[in-house]
């Protein structure tokens, strides 16, 4: 076959992939993980089920491959920013608000959503992906001299975590900026 050919099938299949995705996920968002269907998802993508099913074999397996892929695109931002310019302390509130940021979002999708997607290992990895970024920042910030002593970089790195978690329940902006500061203020050499 022609790479032309080859290249414009590729191009098809993400293109069907990423409209089932996007399709699922909305539905998911709209009327809950147990209401969808597959038929739906199919009249709604635009697809044929037996299409539809070439490409998965459960709503629950779509949903599962469009988490993973928000999973790589958060850790990915969030590894640019870890990554960028600035001092090690001004990289880290950058990394900080990002991940609140991210928990604030994530808090919007509900607890059936949450609750279906957040386990397995895929999930268990990108924790301990997390956990190592910030305990890798943290680590340049405490050699930077901007980090308290009396705690072990992976132990703030949980507490990290683990405070900007809350984010998800917070209703506004300006509040998930107020976490962001008294998460940052807990890492201080003066807290």
């Amino acid at each position: 076959m022609p790479k032309l050919w080859n290249e414009t099938i590729e191009e098809h299949r993400r293109e069907v992939r990423d409209a089932i995705l996007h399709t699922t996920w909305q539905l998911a968002t709209e009327h809950g993980v147990t209401a969808v269907t597959m038929s739906q998802i199919a009249e709604r993508a635009g697809i044929g089920r037996a299409t539809l099913y070439k490409y998965f074999p459960d709503v629950e397996a779509i949903l599962s491959a469009g988490h993973e892929r928000h999973i790589t695109a958060h850790l990915h931002q969030l590894a640019e920013l870890r990554n960028g310019s600035g001092s090690p302390s001004e990289r880290l509130t950058a990394v900080l608000t990002a991940y609140a940021f991210i928990s604030h979002h994530r808090g919007r999708h509900g607890t059936e959503l949450a609750s279906l997607l957040h386990q397995g290992e895929p999930v268990r990895r990108a924790q301990q992906q997390l956990a190592d970024l910030f305990g890798d920042l943290l680590t340049e910030v405490a050699e930077a001299g901007g980090l308290r002593g009396d705690v072990d970089t992976a132990e703030l790195a949980t507490y990290c975590l683990h405070a900007l978690t809350a984010a998800a329940a917070l209703t506004s902006p300006e509040a998930v900026h107020r976490l962001v500061t008294v998460t940052r203020d807990g890492l201080s050499p003066t807290a």
